[in-house]
C-alpha cells in the first residue's frame, strides 16, 4: 500500500506495519535454515506477533467493519475471521513440531502464503472501505485502540477461543497472563540477531 495512503490512515499504517513485521520474521526464519535454535527463536517471534495482531483486529477492527459497512462489512469480517482461524489452527499444530524439518517448513509456508492473501485483502479492500466511513479521526482512534489491545492480547494461538467480542475480550484477559508466563521461558531473537536482521 502506498505511503500516502498509510500516512492519511493511521489504522491502515498500524495494521500494515504489523503485516510487514510478520514477513520480516518469516524471512529471518528462512535465512537461518540449518540453525534450528535460531529458527525456533524467529518462529516464536513470528507466532507472538501473529497472535497479538489477530486478537487486535478481532476486537477492534472487525466490529468497526460490521458497524460501518453494513452487510458487506459483516461478510468481510466473517471471511477475515475464517482466515484467522485457519492460521491459528495451523500455528497450534506447529507448536508441537520441530523447527527446521521439511514438514514444519512446508506447513509454515502454507500459513504465510495464506496470510499474504489475507493481509493484501485487508490493505487493498477492507481498510480503505472502512476509512471512507470513519475518516482520519475515526481511524486514529481505532489505531490507538488496536495498539492498546495488542498490549494485553494473548501471545500464542488459541484456535478454540471465541473470536468475537465480548467473549473474546474476556478470554484474552484470562489467557494473556498464562501466555506471558510461557513466553518468559521461550526464546526469542537476541538484540544482536534483530540488529543484524535490520541490516539485511
Amino acid at each position: 500500500m502506498a505511503t500516502t495512503t498509510t500516512s492519511k490512515d493511521p489504522l491502515m499504517a498500524a495494521v500494515a506495519d504489523d503485516h510487514q513485521e510478520m514477513y520480516e520474521y518469516y524471512d529471518q526464519y528462512v535465512k537461518n535454515a540449518g540453525r534450528p535454535d535460531a529458527q525456533q527463536r524467529w518462529a516464536n517471534q513470528l507466532f507472538w506477533e501473529i497472535a497479538r495482531h489477530a486478537v487486535g483486529e478481532e476486537i477492534v477492527v472487525y466490529p468497526l467493519m460490521e458497524k460501518h459497512l453494513g452487510s458487506k462489512g459483516l461478510e468481510l469480517a466473517n471471511q477475515d475471521r475464517e482466515d484467522h482461524q485457519f492460521v491459528k489452527e495451523h500455528l497450534y499444530k506447529l507448536e508441537g513440531m520441530s523447527t527446521g524439518t521439511p514438514d514444519y517448513d512446508q506447513l509454515l509456508k502454507t500459513v504465510m502464503d495464506h496470510l499474504h492473501e489475507h493481509n493484501d485483502s485487508e490493505e487493498q479492500k477492507d481498510l480503505p472501505l472502512l476509512f471512507e466511513k470513519i475518516g482520519a479521526e475515526g481511524a486514529a482512534s481505532a489505531a490507538a485502540s488496536f495498539k492498546r489491545t495488542k498490549a494485553f492480547a494473548p501471545t500464542r494461538p488459541h484456535p478454540s477461543a471465541p473470536n468475537k467480542p465480548p467473549f473474546e475480550t474476556f478470554v484474552g484477559l484470562m489467557t494473556a497472563p498464562i501466555d506471558k508466563l510461557r513466553d518468559a521461558f521461550a526464546q526469542f531473537p537476541t538484540t544482536e540477531e534483530k540488529k543484524a536482521a535490520a541490516k539485511d
